[in-house]
């Protein structure tokens, strides 16, 4: 018996046991509850097939889904100085910020690069929400100032992608002072003449939306993206009335005044060229490319260069 429990029943477990499957191959959609696989949603850009609804994006995706064929060139933003503070609550900020560098494999909450959107040379910054919620500490503000300063250098228009919780506590007073830091960047732009065009994604809160967000010479959003300064219950509770259905979020925004567009994610790279270049004072943007004419037939040769 102990030759059969021990050796013949697990050989045979082993042989006819179900393979587990991976859980990073399948996402549940936090709006209807389907199950969508991995392939199916990065090929729809993060958008639930069953409901719309539009996931957070990675700034790295979100660059390669931008650009040309996903072709960019990153801008390099200076380094701040690294937990000025020296701040602490359950961890120290320092291995925080080592967590989610590990985690989301970025260096900050903000990526800068260049690259052409329909042929059309543009400069993009773009908040990454899975960094510690996108929140704005110094490097955002050097980056977004980065962003500007090369977008003015090279006269090319500036687009942002906001997606944040607010200002980053662990660093104070000086992530506040991103914010006017950031409304000076912009101000860079507006002086230059060059188009500075705001996209808000889910969500858009806090320090953010009381600064660079809502400056935009246009203001795009993500449909039903969250965008506001204080939470709905926060305001609830201080205004001590019921919130009208929708408040805060893009559709409501769009109704009254605060917004420009609301575009869908598939439609949002033919959207951002043809304004970029109506305010550039360009042609239209150019919807494909032909193909290349065939090369020219060889010419045959002639009976005399044959018998020679």
């Amino acid at each position: 018996m102990n030759w059969i429990t021990n050796y013949v029943r697990p050989k045979i477990n082993s042989l006819f046991s179900r393979r587990e499957v991976p859980e990073n191959l399948w996402t549940k959609c936090p709006e209807c509850g389907t199950m969508l696989f991995h392939r199916e949603l990065a090929a729809n850009l993060n958008v639930c097939s069953a409901c719309d609804h539009h996931m957070t994006m990675g700034a790295r995706e979100r660059m390669m889904s931008l650009f040309d064929g996903g072709i960019f060139s990153e801008i390099k933003v200076p380094d701040p100085v690294v937990d000025p503070l020296g701040f602490r609550d359950q961890k120290k900020y320092s291995d925080r910020m080592k967590a989610a560098q590990k985690a989301s494999g970025a260096k900050d909450a903000m990526l800068v690069a260049e690259g052409e959107i329909a042929r059309t040379p543009v400069v993009a910054a773009v908040q990454d929400f899975s960094f510690m919620a996108g929140s704005m500490g110094m490097y955002v503000g050097n980056a977004i100032i980065a962003a500007a300063e090369h977008a003015v250098k090279t006269k090319k228009p500036l687009v942002l992608f906001s997606a944040s919780g607010g200002a980053r506590m662990q660093e104070g007073m000086l992530s506040l002072m991103q914010m006017p830091r950031t409304t000076v960047a912009v101000q860079l732009l507006k002086e230059a003449g060059l188009p500075y065009i705001m996209v808000l994604t889910h969500p858009t809160t806090g320090g953010v939306t009381a600064s660079y967000a809502m400056l935009g010479d246009i203001q795009i959003a993500e449909p039903n993206a969250q965008i506001g300064f204080a939470g709905a219950r926060v305001i609830e509770q201080t205004i001590r009335e019921k919130l009208p259905e929708g408040f805060q979020r893009a559709e409501y925004l769009l109704d009254h005044g605060m917004l420009d567009r609301v575009v869908h994610r598939k439609n949002l790279r033919e959207e951002l060229a043809t304004m970029i270049r109506m305010l550039m004072s360009l042609p239209p943007p150019i919807k494909g490319d032909l193909a290349p004419p065939p090369p020219p037939p060889e010419p045959e040769p002639t009976p005399a260069e044959s018998e020679g």
